[in-house]
């Protein structure tokens, strides 16, 4: 499928002046913004500085809404861990904190998107406080940055991409949805270029209508979105649900993006029951400062 200022999701205004302070240093190494230092150690240091500072750029005082959502294995339904999804416009645009949360409510993991005017395929920061693995994908003009920790004091490795035209980044498929919907509710097949963040690259998919359906009461459409081709891997086909009157998302059911015990992609099936919320500036800086565990079991 990290905070927002005085209703903004972003670090608190003395953190910023002294983490401008640190990203100055680190930017006045590189050529230009499209062109980052050589050294990767220093580049994984530059993208959580421009993402900080993107996010304490949000206006002060736009609304913030709380989205909560539960992760389900699809059989049997055992609860797998609790996703809790801070939304603020920006004009037209949408910035996005997730929390991933243990089943007893502590976070373990991070999400940030500042807000993006390419809504489709938006710049993120991802850390697992499990294992310390980071995924990250940068924009940089006509080109995507795409750099994989796979844990704690592992090396960086990045990859960097042409952006492909209709191109779609993770919680980016969601606007897809949303540009498309009388495209898709007439029957036609919408076809998209997919990051597929974990092998850094993109892969052709296709969006179509499966029908109308009854979800817990409400009038929705369930969509599918499959592998467009072979690629010598198995991806399972993403199931979406979104509720008719106002195109939100309810359900997901397809590969996770956190990992399990294992290290590997659990299936899940994530309910977004509840309407959005608007929530509290205190909430909101618990949510940014609120350490992550390193694991779900005491």
């Amino acid at each position: 499928m990290d905070t927002f200022g005085e209703h903004k999701v972003g670090p608190s205004a003395a953190s910023v002046k002294g983490l401008a302070a640190h990203c100055i240093q680190c930017a006045a190494r590189c050529v230009s913004v499209h062109e980052p230092p050589a050294d990767p150690a220093m580049r994984s240091l530059l993208l959580p500085c421009l993402l900080l500072l993107a996010a304490a750029a949000l206006p002060a005082g736009a609304a913030v809404l709380r989205v909560e959502g539960e992760a389900l294995a699809p059989k049997g339904g055992r609860a797998l861990y609790r996703e809790t999804h801070y939304l603020q416009d920006v004009g037209a645009q949408q910035a996005r904190l997730v929390l991933y949360r243990c089943n007893d409510g502590r976070p373990f993991a991070r999400k940030w998107m500042p807000a993006a005017a390419n809504a489709q395929a938006p710049d993120f920061e991802f850390v697992d406080g499990r294992d310390g693995r980071r995924e990250a994908v940068q924009a940089q003009g006509t080109q995507r940055r795409v750099s994989i920790r796979a844990a704690s004091g592992a090396a960086d490795a990045a990859k960097t991409l042409q952006m492909p035209g209709g191109g779609v980044i993770d919680a980016g498929f969601d606007a897809a949805v949303r540009a498309h919907w009388s495209t898709l509710l007439q029957g036609d097949t919408v076809a998209l270029p997919f990051l597929l963040t974990s092998r850094q690259r993109w892969v052709p998919v296709k969006l179509r209508r499966v029908g109308a359906v009854d979800w817990q009461g409400q009038p929705a459409e369930q969509l599918q979105m499959q592998l467009d081709a072979w690629f010598g891997f198995a991806v399972p086909a993403v199931n979406l649900v979104y509720a008719r009157a106002d195109r939100r998302l309810l359900q997901f059911e397809g590969t996770g993006n956190v990992r399990d015990a294992d290290g590997g992609w659990p299936q899940v099936r994530i309910r977004f029951p509840g309407a959005p919320r608007p929530v509290s500036e205190g909430e909101l800086s618990a949510a940014r400062t609120q350490p992550l565990v390193a694991s779900c079991t005491r």
